[in-house]
């Protein structure tokens, strides 16, 4: 039997290490499954946990507020240090590119465990774009073992990296099996909650910490012409709590009717907002693999983008915290019926059994 520890702290790692975790547990015989929440987003992450019947065995309470790169960093390195010197683990399993899993593939390896990255091989090759997830994930493919890679593109990258072949399976993207994991009642409780919202909905996420200062600037004014414009419209925004992000998004677009401010929406009601989207503005890396399941069109509010394929396929279109392209782009979907602009793509991320194939290989290794 493996003794496996999966590391999270985030929303988005919850969300595609759930399908994995769960995939796992249909199988008691083969697997000791410990979970470990480093807590870097405390409520969203235990919140997510929650939909998908999970719940964390260990939770480090990493996070703090204002706190600097440096200090996260060294709060969840403490952490994970008693983790590792109170338990024996097998293999140690992370997803993506946040500060927890680049935390979590050090410990691992420091202790000599092999690390399972999942969602390897992700590259911008711009240090800065985005920062400092890029740095982040390269980093982690250094020292995985297996690194489970979502497309062909990302195991070219890896390739050049001179990552061993043998160290790279190509398996899809797990965020594509959560998007299947949700039950139907859950579902139908984000229903009643956004009630009659109609048809044309914008769904509008802007976090990251290259966006802020005058690029959330920009993106607002652009933003903040559209609602104006397209008033029969309902434009959608969970907004981020880092108050770089949050008092801006307020003090703009607050006092339009047509302008709906939610905090952080839980999984099912994000995933439902995205499945009726007419359009989707976001400088999120998830959403972006999400949203082709839907046939919604998406806009990038970023300048680089690791996620290439969705470029590729025409699925998304890259308009950085540019006024004009935000605008133009918008427009182009905004004043067509939502009929109009179903994308016809098939979504280039996965197709839902991604999970099970990392089982498998997991199992062999």
């Amino acid at each position: 039997m493996k003794n496996v520890l999966f590391i999270f702290g985030t929303r988005p790692e919850v969300i595609k290490l759930a399908p994995v975790i769960l995939e796992l547990y249909k199988f008691p015989e083969k697997y000791k499954v410990t979970l470990c929440n480093t807590e870097q987003q405390k409520d969203l992450s235990n919140q997510t946990l929650e939909y998908f019947g999970l719940k964390a065995d260990i939770s480090l309470d990493c996070m703090r507020e204002n706190q600097s790169l440096l200090e996260v960093q060294a709060r969840i390195l403490q952490g994970l240090n008693k983790v590792f010197s109170d338990n024996k683990f097998d293999t140690v399993i992370v997803q993506g590119d946040t500060m927890t899993v680049l935390c979590g593939a050090l410990a691992a390896f420091y202790n000599k465990i092999p690390v399972c990255h999942v969602e390897a091989g992700l590259r911008s090759y711009d240090i800065y774009e985005p920062f400092p997830e890029e740095v982040m994930r390269q980093m982690t493919s250094r020292v995985a073992q297996i690194n489970f890679a979502p497309t062909e593109k990302n195991r070219q990258a890896l390739l050049k990296e001179d990552i061993d072949d043998k160290k790279i399976h190509v398996v899809g993207n797990t965020v594509i099996d959560a998007l299947f994991c949700l039950p139907d009642e859950t579902m139908k409780k984000a229903e009643e909650f956004f009630g009659d919202i109609g048809e044309n909905i914008v769904l509008i996420t802007a976090h990251r910490r290259e966006n802020h200062g005058e690029r959330i600037d920009r993106i607002l004014n652009a933003i903040e012409f559209l609602v104006k414009k397209y008033e029969n419209h309902t434009f959608v925004i969970p907004v981020h709590p880092n108050p770089n992000v949050k008092e801006k998004i307020y003090s703009k677009l607050e006092k339009y009717n047509n302008v709906k401010l939610f905090k952080p929406l839980d999984y099912p009601y994000l995933v439902y907002i995205m499945k009726n989207a007419k359009l989707i503005l976001t400088d999120s890396g998830g959403i972006q693999e999400e949203a082709p399941s839907f046939g919604c069109p998406t806009l990038v509010m970023r300048y680089e983008t690791e996620r290439q394929e969705g470029i590729d396929a025409g699925v998304s279109t890259l308009v950085g915290a540019d006024y004009d392209k935000i605008v133009k782009y918008s427009e182009k979907i905004l004043s067509k019926p939502k009929s109009d602009t179903r994308l016809k793509a098939q979504n280039p991320y996965g197709d839902g059994k991604a999970a099970q194939r990392i089982e498998k290989i997991l199992f062999e290794n």
